[in-house]
């Protein structure tokens, strides 16, 4: 009996997509993690907005999109000459770029903040992008709503930033509710931990709302995983990534399997620095998978990370996966891990969609 409701270790060309649970379309959709996700879960996804052109051109060159659109969301969002197929959908689904609230950024340092950030290379305030995400729902109206976000956005702070995200989506006319997963529970060789806002179009709620406490009525949607985790191990090829560098490399003979390099450093009286970079332990999954090409996790048995086949099944991307010209580390981290999705694609339709 199989253990997962999806591989981990999958083909774009092997794959069945039936395309009998709805239609989808996806924002600040990098690569198409997200997109290849729904498509595991039977959605028909229409296409993409996307800033970065590097981004939109690897999307293209896997998923052939019907449509696609290279810009801003700010100004895809007032487009006026837009198909009426996107007005007619099952699902949008978004993830916002989320640095600005990330443990592992600046926070609140650089909320409000203009800054110029590798997608695309335009200047934004990333904190007001999930407004306009919420803008664009309230113009195309689609049955559901899926965003997806850090769990850093519900820590400190940032919870603010929570409240209005709700305020928003209520404006739009949807009723929201919000929930951390942990990817390494749902079928995912990775401890990836994210927030997803999901919210229904408000006059499609009665049949589904129930009461949370004595205040608050949700539409109920039970999202529990408990799938067995994927240790590295099962799947570890053996084979040396790029490099560590000098500083790190200095210390990778000695930091424990599962240690952080910061918490061994610690341990020395030395100055905390080399925060994102940890030892693996093989019998786990993956810690989360980071963009940044020097950072992360590297090998226990060489002075390396972890060469791009391990990547990719870390990421549940596809093994024939089409990167172009982009470093896979760089795609899988930016995106979300295609099986995270397609287990929410899936119990989406499942407990709401099919009974609509």
């Amino acid at each position: 009996m199989n253990k997962h409701n999806f591989p981990y270790n999958w083909t774009l060309k092997d794959a069945n997509f039936n395309k009998d649970k709805g239609k989808v379309f996806s924002c600040f959709a990098c690569g198409g993690g997200s997109t290849m996700g729904y498509k595991l879960a039977g959605f028909d996804v229409l296409g993409c907005n996307e800033i970065d052109p590097k981004m939109i051109e690897a999307y293209k060159a896997n998923h052939n999109p019907k449509y696609a659109y290279l810009e801003p969301i700010q100004i895809f969002k007032l487009r006026d000459d837009l198909p009426q197929e996107l007005y007619e959908l099952d699902i949008l689904d978004g993830s916002p770029p989320c640095s600005s609230f990330s443990m592992a950024g600046v926070r609140e340092e650089g909320w409000g903040k203009e800054k110029k950030f590798k997608e695309g290379q335009a200047l934004q305030i990333l904190d007001t992008l999930f407004f306009d995400f919420i803008d664009l729902a309230k113009e195309l109206q689609p049955k559901i709503v899926v965003a997806e976000n850090v769990e850093g956005l519900l820590l400190g702070n940032a919870k603010s930033y929570v409240i209005d995200i709700y305020k928003a989506f209520d404006k739009a006319g949807y009723v929201v509710q919000h929930f951390l997963l942990n990817a390494s529970k749902m079928g995912v060789p990775q401890k990836r931990k994210r927030v997803f806002f999901i919210a229904m179009r408000k006059d499609l709620t009665p049949k589904f709302l129930h009461f949370i406490d004595m205040f608050t009525e949700v539409p109920k949607l039970d999202l529990v995983f408990n799938e067995p985790p994927i240790a590295v191990k099962e799947f570890d090829s053996g084979k040396p990534g790029h490099k560590l560098t000098p500083s790190i490399q200095k210390y990778w003979n000695d930091v424990p399997q599962g240690s952080s390099v910061c918490n061994y450093i610690r341990g020395l009286g030395e100055k905390e620095k080399f925060f994102s970079y940890r030892k693996v332990n093989i019998d786990e999954p993956f810690c989360t998978i980071l963009s940044g090409y020097d950072s992360g996790e590297f090998r226990h048995d060489l002075p390396t990370y972890f060469h791009p086949d391990d990547l990719i099944k870390g990421g549940t991307f596809p093994s024939d996966y089409n990167f172009l010209n982009l470093k896979h580390k760089y795609l899988i981290g930016m995106s979300v891990p295609p099986v995270m999705t397609a287990q929410i694609a899936n119990q989406i339709y499942e407990q709401w969609l099919s009974k609509l």
